[in-house]
């Protein structure tokens, strides 16, 4: 049983308040301590190695269909067919169990050829014995079996150089492996990157080593190390949060004692603010655990502590569902847009749109787009005041867009663009504020829900949960429902949510 790590095991709670009753400030979320940048995205090794199989399926078919045509006109496709598909099924097969879709091994052009050749070779032969033992008409004499070998060899070499040639740019660009942090310093993280340092094949790329006692270090008059293995150390655990944000760090090792219980839970509660996969390297304590999935880097085995909430194939699912679906809807409600971008510009005076920051994926700040509900004049950038019941900054067309959520329909750009999704928790003006407390100083681990791009609608909105937040228990609400989803995301729950939105309305009791 798969132990999936949830932010519902981290409790969204009011922030403490000191004895004065202030609350601690924190810095808002974003604000980097290093220069900001957006690296490229690493490449997926699991997307590359099942795009590979779907090809070489394809070339396969392709290639032998082809021969057959080239041969003979008069085909008796309902035998010939099944033995094409046969040949595919196994050709992948043989090709899997010669280890052809290790990503690792993909870059080695001489011995990925090599591999690809005999397990096509083997596939054939496979096949043309079962032929013969079930008596078929389609023996190893016929011409456009050896057709299909050499179109098939053919494609199937094609793939592998063109592959050949994407591991090059994505070398010289520095997206290939994984950019992997170490937290930790001591006897751990000291054996964990022995074993990964000129083992990993190139399959990972330590991004960092970070010290989570760093500043703590030194008290006693003991110098703090500077490196640990040849490897710098990178600074301590809050930059690495800037630096997963920075460098696009896809996954953390924590290399600390199981014992460490406290250091431990500071360390996940930090790391479960940003969109990374969070490992635990085990040590003499790691028997007691669970039942839990690992995952390999290098030759050292990982325990899996948090995973990423869209990564993969889920990504890319979650993506082509946004940029189709946006597409569609806005070519049926173009007429509707238009029709209510003439109603607001003989309402009142001013442009059509209103665009204001928010915080996106991963902290990122992104422009906005909303029909403009307000008096030019009146509008408030930053959400420093939340609009409230018979708000006098709200335009008459305005408080009917507002009330029907009309006003969020340009949004579907922002989908297009890529800096949201259809679904997803609502992205938060800067300023917004929970009675007197910004958001992210009134629920604790309100990062939490950046780690996936926010949607146009959401689980917390079609629950009621939106609008004003006079109290601090609003948002509360608002974040558990944005975690829920984010746990528990799918296809069939995006589109659970996109039908009651439709027909149950983007309403509720604080929608004004």
């Amino acid at each position: 049983m798969r132990n999936r790590s949830s932010l519902s095991a981290v409790s969204v709670a009011v922030a403490d308040e000191s004895p004065s009753g202030a609350s601690e400030p924190a810095a808002l979320p974003g604000a980097l301590s290093r220069p900001p940048s957006h690296p490229r995205k690493t490449v997926s090794a699991a997307i590359v190695t099942r795009l590979l199989m779907a090809t070489d399926c394809v070339s396969i078919l392709l290639a032998g269909f082809a021969a057959v045509r080239s041969y003979s006109a008069d085909v008796d496709w309902s035998l010939t067919g099944v033995m094409i598909v046969l040949g595919a099924v196994l050709g992948i097969n043989f090709f899997h169990l010669l280890g052809a879709y290790k990503f690792a091994k993909l870059n080695r052009l001489i011995g990925t050829l090599a591999t690809v050749g005999l397990g096509w070779l083997l596939s054939l032969g496979t096949l043309a014995l079962i032929a013969a033992l079930a008596g078929a008409s389609i023996t190893p004499k016929q011409p456009w079996l050896a057709l299909w070998f050499a179109g098939g060899l053919s494609l199937l070499v094609a793939s592998r150089l063109v592959l050949n040639l994407l591991f090059a740019r994505w070398k010289r660009s520095g997206r290939l492996g994984e950019r992997v942090a170490v937290l930790g310093t001591g006897a751990i993280a000291r054996r964990l990157l022995m074993n990964l340092n000129g083992r990993s094949g190139g399959a990972i790329r330590i991004a960092g080593v970070y010290d989570d006692q760093r500043e703590d270090m030194g008290s006693d008059g003991v110098v703090p190390a500077i490196r640990c293995l040849g490897h710098p150390i990178a600074g301590d655990l809050d930059d690495l949060v800037d630096d997963i944000r920075r460098l696009g760090i896809t996954t953390v090792i924590v290399a600390l004692p199981l014992s460490a219980d406290l250091r431990l839970a500071a360390a996940l509660n930090k790391l479960s603010l940003v969109p990374v996969d969070v490992r635990l390297c085990p040590d003499d304590f790691g028997l007691q655990l669970g039942t839990v999935d690992v995952s390999h880097v290098g030759d050292v085995t990982l325990i899996n502590v948090m995973d990423r909430p869209l990564r993969d194939w889920r990504r890319v699912a979650k993506e082509i569902e946004d940029r189709v679906l946006a597409a569609a809807i806005l070519a049926l409600i173009s007429p509707l847009m238009l029709v209510v971008a003439a109603l607001i510009k003989f309402d009142s005076p001013g442009p059509v749109f209103f665009r204001q920051k928010r915080y996106g994926f991963n902290n990122r700040l992104i422009e906005v787009l909303k029909f403009r509900t307000m008096y030019v004049e009146a509008q408030d950038a930053n959400a420093e005041q939340l609009t409230r019941r018979n708000d006098p900054r709200v335009t008459r067309i305005g408080a009917f867009l507002r009330r029907t959520s009309i006003d969020e329909l340009p949004q579907f750009f922002n989908v297009l663009r890529g800096e949201m999704s259809i679904v997803g928790p609502r992205p938060h003006a800067l300023a917004a504020k929970a009675g007197r407390l910004l958001y992210q100083d009134a629920v604790r681990y309100y990062d939490s829900r950046h780690r996936m791009k926010p949607g146009i609608t959401g689980w917390a909105q079609v629950n009621g949960w939106r609008g004003e937040t006079d109290t601090v228990e609003q948002i509360r609400k608002r974040v558990e429902h944005d975690l829920y989803y984010i746990e528990n995301w799918s296809i069939a729950l995006d589109l659970k949510i996109i039908l009651r939105t439709v027909f149950g309305g983007f309403t509720g009791r604080y929608a004004y």
